[in-house]
């Protein structure tokens, strides 16, 4: 089951904004700190590993997508 049909809504958006918060101070967090993330969130370090690989992949995204958008806006410098 996804970890939001086992969770009341409240208790997910907590272990979002942890997750987030954790994100913030490291892209790459080694084996021992998603260990740490998962007692603290109470879910599995696999889950972890997992959820970081998909918001690095977001944030890769959006890193893309606000290059492109600079591209196609380019400031005037005349």
């Amino acid at each position: 089951l996804p970890i939001s049909l086992c969770l009341d809504n409240a208790s997910f958006l907590e272990q979002l904004e942890e997750l987030e918060k954790m994100f913030q101070e490291d892209h790459y967090p080694d084996s021992e700190k998603r260990r740490e993330i998962a007692a603290v969130v109470g879910v599995t370090p696999q889950r972890i590993l997992v959820w970081f690989q998909n918001r690095r992949a977001k944030w890769r995204k959006s890193l893309r997508q606000s290059v492109k958008g600079n591209q196609k806006n380019p400031a005037s410098s005349a």
